[in-house]
C-alpha cells in the first residue's frame, strides 16, 4: 500500500473520529439540556412545597406561640392575684396592729396620766408627813422635857436605868431559853442516835451462820476409809502429820470426822482427802504431793476472796498484804461468828451510819473491814498482841490512813479515840457480835439473862405474867389488880428494878414497867 492511501486511510479515521466527538458532543448537549431543564422544573416544584410547608409551620408555630401566651399570662394572673391577696392581708394585719398600738399608746397615756396624780398625791403626802415629824419630834422633846422635871432625872440617866433592867430581865430569859434548848437537844440528839442505829441495822440486816471446829468428809463405802487409814495407820499419821488436823475415824457409816480450831487446815484436809480419794494413790509421799499442792491452792483462793470482798464493798487503793489478811478471814471464826461475813457487815454498818452523820462513808468501810485483821495472826509471837493493837500496826505498816489506824485500834477501848470514826467502828462491831444468833456465846447469854430477868418479876408477890422485851432492856410486869394497889404497883416497880441492879449483870440499863388493869365486866341478856 502506497503512501497516499494511508495518508487517505489515516484523515479519514481523524475525521471520523472528529465527527463522532462533535455528533456525541451535541447529543450530550441535548441531554445535559434536558436534565437540566428537569431539574429547573423539580427545584421550582420544590420551592413551592417548602414554601406551602413554611407557611404551615410558621401558622403552627403562631398557633402554639399564642398558646403558650394566654398560659403565661393566665399563670402571671394567679401571680398578681397572690399577691394582691398577700398584700391586703398584710394591710391588714398592718391595720390591726396599728389599732393595737393605738389602744396600747392610749392605755399608756392614761397610766402616765395615773402615775402623775399618783405622784402628786405622794408627794403631798410627804409633805404632810414630814410636817406631822415634826409636831411629833417637838411634842416628844416636850414630854421628854416634862418627864425629866417630874422624875428628876435626865433621859440619859432613865435610859441606863431601863437599859440594866431590861440586860437584867434578858440574862432570866436566855438562861430559861438555852436550858430549854440544852434540854430539848439532848432529847433530840438521843432520838436521832437510836434512829440512825435502828435504820442502819435494818437496811443492813443479813443473816448469820455459826461455824463449827469440825468438817465432815463423807465417804463411798467402808473400803474407802481402809484405804485412807492405811497399813498400821500410816496413812492417817501421815495427813495429820502434813495438816496439823486431827482425823476421827470411828462407827459412822460412810464419814470421817477432820476436827480443827485453824479452818485453813481443816479445809486444806478435806481438799487433800477428796483429791486423794478422788486419784485412788493413797501413801504417804503422795498425802504429802497433794497436801502441799493444796496449801498452794487455798492460798491463791485466799487472794481471790480477799480481792472479791474488796471490790464488792467498793474500796480501792488497799495493800496486797492487807487484802490476803482480809481472804484468810473466811477461815477464821470468833465466837462461832464467821470473821469475814462480820467484817463485811460491819463494814456495810459504818458506811451506812457514816453517811447519816455526813461522815466519809468510804473511809469509814474501810476501816470496818479492816478492824479485826489482827484475828489473823502470821505467826505465834503474834498471839500475845491484843488484835486491835496488831491489826492497828499492821494498818500503818502498809500505809493506812491516820483516822483509819485509830479506829481499828481503839474500837476495844486499847488506846484513845482521836476520831468521829473510831465510835462508830465500835458501835457498829458491838451491833454486829451482839444481834442473837450472831455468836454462839452470845446468844445463850443472851437467852439466860432474859430468863432471868422474867424470873427475878415472878419472885414478887401479885404478878401474874411478866415479859422481857427489846433485847432485855424492858420488863414488863402484869400484876393481879385484886392483890396490888395503884401505891403498891409505884413501888413494886421500884423493888424489881433495884433487885435486878443488885443481883444482875447486864449492858445499858433496863426500864420496868407495870401494868395494873382494872376491868368491870356485866353481861346484858
Amino acid at each position: 500500500m502506497d503512501t497516499n492511501t494511508i495518508i487517505y486511510i489515516v484523515g479519514g479515521v481523524v475525521l471520523g473520529v472528529i465527527l463522532g466527538y462533535i455528533i456525541a458532543k451535541s447529543l450530550e448537549k441535548g441531554k445535559a439540556s434536558k436534565i437540566i431543564a428537569d431539574a429547573e422544573s423539580e427545584s421550582q416544584s420544590i420551592l413551592k412545597q417548602a414554601k406551602l410547608d413554611g407557611e404551615s409551620i410558621k401558622k403552627d408555630k403562631i398557633l402554639q406561640a399564642k398558646e403558650k401566651f394566654i398560659e403565661l399570662k393566665a399563670e402571671h394572673e394567679k401571680v398578681i392575684l397572690s399577691r394582691d391577696k398577700k398584700m391586703a392581708e398584710s394591710e391588714k394585719r398592718i391595720r390591726d396592729k396599728e389599732s393595737q398600738i393605738s389602744n396600747e399608746l392610749n392605755k399608756t397615756k392614761k397610766s402616765n396620766q395615773s402615775l402623775e396624780d399618783k405622784i402628786k398625791d405622794y408627794d403631798f403626802r410627804m409633805e404632810f408627813l414630814d410636817k406631822k415629824q415634826e409636831e411629833i419630834e417637838k411634842a416628844h422633846k416636850s414630854q421628854i422635857k416634862q418627864l425629866e422635871v417630874i422624875s428628876a432625872l435626865s433621859a440619859e440617866e432613865a435610859k441606863e436605868q431601863l437599859i440594866e433592867s431590861l440586860k437584867e430581865e434578858a440574862k432570866t430569859d436566855a438562861m430559861g431559853y438555852i436550858q430549854d434548848t440544852v434540854e430539848e437537844a439532848k432529847l433530840t440528839a438521843q432520838q436521832e442516835a437510836k434512829k440512825i442505829i435502828i435504820n442502819t441495822i435494818q437496811r443492813i440486816g443479813t443473816e448469820e451462820a455459826v461455824d463449827n471446829c469440825v468438817s465432815v468428809f463423807n465417804i463411798e463405802s467402808d473400803d474407802v476409809k481402809g484405804r485412807i487409814i492405811g497399813r498400821e495407820g500410816r496413812n492417817i499419821r501421815a495427813i495429820e502429820a502434813a495438816t496439823g488436823v486431827e482425823i476421827i475415824v470411828d462407827d459412822t457409816p460412810e464419814a470421817i470426822i477432820l476436827s480443827c480450831f485453824d479452818s485453813v487446815r481443816r479445809e486444806i484436809a478435806r481438799l487433800s482427802l477428796h483429791k486423794l480419794v478422788t486419784d485412788g494413790r493413797i501413801h504417804p509421799a503422795r498425802i504429802e504431793e497433794i497436801v502441799k499442792k493444796t496449801e498452794k491452792q487455798i492460798e491463791q483462793e485466799i487472794i481471790e476472796v480477799g480481792k472479791r470482798t474488796v471490790i464488792d464493798l467498793g474500796i480501792h487503793g488497799l495493800h496486797p498484804e492487807l487484802i490476803k489478811m482480809v481472804g484468810r478471814m473466811k477461815y477464821r471464826s470468833s465466837y462461832g461468828q464467821n470473821l469475814l461475813q462480820h467484817s463485811r457487815e460491819v463494814a456495810k454498818l459504818c458506811g451506812v451510819m457514816a453517811a447519816e452523820l455526813g461522815l466519809n462513808p468510804k473511809l469509814a468501810k474501810r476501816a470496818g473491814l479492816l478492824h479485826d485483821i489482827g484475828k489473823v495472826p502470821s505467826s505465834e509471837t503474834d498471839v500475845e498482841t491484843p488484835h486491835a493493837i496488831l491489826g492497828m500496826q499492821w494498818a500503818e505498816k502498809h500505809g493506812e490512813k491516820p483516822e483509819v489506824c485509830n479506829a481499828i485500834g481503839a474500837h476495844h477501848d486499847e488506846i484513845e479515840m482521836t476520831t468521829l470514826l473510831a465510835p462508830i467502828i465500835q458501835v457498829c462491831d458491838a451491833i454486829s457480835g451482839a444481834r442473837p444468833g450472831a455468836r454462839r456465846q452470845v446468844l445463850d447469854s443472851y437467852i439466860q439473862r432474859l430468863k432471868d430477868l422474867e424470873d427475878v418479876a415472878f419472885g414478887f408477890t401479885g404478878v401474874k405474867k411478866a415479859y422481857a422485851i427489846q433485847a432485855g432492856r424492858e420488863l414488863r410486869v402484869i400484876v393481879e389488880s385484886e392483890k396490888v394497889t395503884d401505891d403498891r404497883a409505884a413501888s413494886l416497880s421500884f423493888e424489881i428494878s433495884q433487885k435486878i441492879q443488885t443481883d444482875m449483870t447486864y449492858p445499858g440499863q433496863v426500864k420496868v414497867t407495870v401494868i395494873r388493869e382494872t376491868r368491870a365486866v356485866n353481861i346484858a341478856k
